[in-house]
């Protein structure tokens, strides 16, 4: 990753820093006569309401900026790299990495393996703590950098360090500690394996996490995603519906303990496990304000709230359409109950759904965001289409029409001669981008697979 820290790629106009005359290519070397090292000391220093800016021009002149503003009020810099230094990258060999089964000749960005708490607390990114000193564990608890999403897998010490090859994995507890004791909130995820952190290591592992409520304010446990290109790979298996229906009882157990003692299920299941099972999504109040959401946990429980909320909202119509939804294999049925309720209020809207195969990752990938353009357009040549192919959003780079593949959405509207839309992943959009020809702006997308400055959700 080229290093282009503390370059300014642009400034808001009518801003503070466009007021005094701080332009794209300057480079910010201090402020209050503290050197930046990155986006947090950025953020932490311009808290103060004066601050003396440090800038370097392009020609080499130095400028010192004297600047008096509100608390809150922001300067109006935009940096050229995110975090304004390098991402740290991982040096686990995680037993389960989604990373390690790409195929070769992708781009660059989808090998980098990033284990960075910085992101943790910008972007929701989970991360093992174990590419973490305690000095930097010191600067997350002087920053206040709260909440951080950990990566926890499992709390045997012994099986840690297998899992995460890493012969330092173990000393998770003894972090987490530190960090609780100083009052930074936490969310855990557990990647669930089959034979390896499940049964009664899993039941291990809550018994210790529970222990760490409130600090450790909720866990999901999601289950490890297999595409076929294991080959010298640590052996794993994939879940089946017996499985999957093993894991909800289990944590059913412990929902019901910590309900009980604290007023919060804690440990939330992800999507995945009830569509494996085939078990009805939970109401609202299993989710206790969808603490996990962008992990996957709640999104189709949402979806299908906010899609009710919407129609009832509206006021329906005749009016006949026909458009169709590519989704992933797992999701299919889901969505097509949810194209059910539209055609309820609207009774001409005919949708086709299209649960995609994923023949690129291979068959045990069923998620929508792991989609590639190739896929698309194999699979839905031919098909009737209608008067539009509508996306979910995760399917493509952040802020970007490219899939993983690098293929784009032009490409694929050439290819299968439709026009398509990118649908955001809210109910409101959902039912629009159905029942009528306007488009709804697009959220900031997140991105799991792939190092960008914004990083996509586990959707199903």
């Amino acid at each position: 990753m080229k290093d282009t820290a503390k370059k300014i790629l642009s400034v808001k106009e009518n801003s503070i820093a466009w007021e005094m005359d701080i332009e794209a290519g300057d480079e910010l070397l201090a402020i209050n006569d503290e050197p930046v090292k990155d986006v947090f000391d950025y953020m932490f220093l311009t808290q103060d309401t004066y601050l003396e800016l440090l800038i370097r021009k392009p020609s080499g002149e130095e400028w010192i900026i004297e600047i008096e503003k509100d608390e809150d009020e922001e300067l109006g810099i935009e940096f050229e790299a995110g975090l304004m230094d390098d991402y740290k990258s991982c040096h686990n060999k995680c037993i389960f990495c989604f990373i390690d089964q790409m195929p070769p000749g992708m781009r660059e960005t989808l090998y980098f393996k990033d284990d960075d708490s910085r992101l943790s607390f910008l972007q929701g990114n989970y991360v093992t703590l174990t590419n973490m000193s305690m000095e930097d564990l010191d600067r997350i608890i002087k920053y206040n950098m709260s909440p951080i999403n950990i990566s926890f897998q499992t709390m045997n010490p012994k099986l840690r360090c297998m899992m995460l090859n890493n012969r330092f994995a173990g000393d998770i507890l003894e972090k987490v500690n530190k960090l609780a004791d100083a009052g930074i909130e936490m969310n855990g995820q557990i990647v669930l394996c089959k034979g390896i952190n499940d049964g009664k290591e899993l039941e291990y592992s809550l018994e210790v996490m529970s222990g760490l409520y409130p600090a450790l304010r909720s866990v999901s446990v999601v289950p490890v995603g297999l595409s076929k290109y294991r080959d010298g790979l640590y052996p794993l298996e994939p879940f089946e519906k017996e499985d999957a229906e093993e894991v909800l009882k289990l944590l059913e157990k412990w929902q019901k303990k910590m309900r009980r003692e604290t007023g919060v299920n804690f440990v939330y299941a992800s999507d995945e496990w009830y569509l494996l099972a085939g078990k009805e999504i939970p109401d609202e109040e299993y989710y206790d304000g969808y603490v996990q959401l962008e992990n996957g946990v709640g999104m189709m429980r949402l979806l299908e709230s906010e899609i009710d909320e919407y129609l009832e909202s509206v006021k329906g119509s005749e009016r006949e359409t026909e458009v169709s939804v590519a989704t992933g294999l797992l999701a299919g049925p889901f969505i097509g109950k949810m194209t059910e309720k539209v055609r309820r209020k609207f009774p001409n809207s005919k949708v086709n759904v299209y649960p995609i195969r994923n023949d690129f990752f291979g068959e045990k990938i069923t998620v929508s965001g792991l989609v590639t353009g190739q896929d698309l357009m194999k699979q839905l040549k031919g098909k009737k289409v209608g008067s539009r192919l509508l996306l979910p959003v995760n399917m493509l780079r952040s802020g970007e029409e490219v899939f993983l593949d690098d293929y784009t959405v032009s490409d694929l509207e050439k290819y299968l001669e439709v026009s398509i839309r990118v649908v955001d992943s809210t109910g409101e959009a959902f039912v629009r981008a159905v029942t009528d020809d306007k488009e709804l702006p697009i959220n900031k997308r997140r991105q799991i697979y792939e190092q960008t400055d914004s990083c996509d959700s586990r959707q199903t």
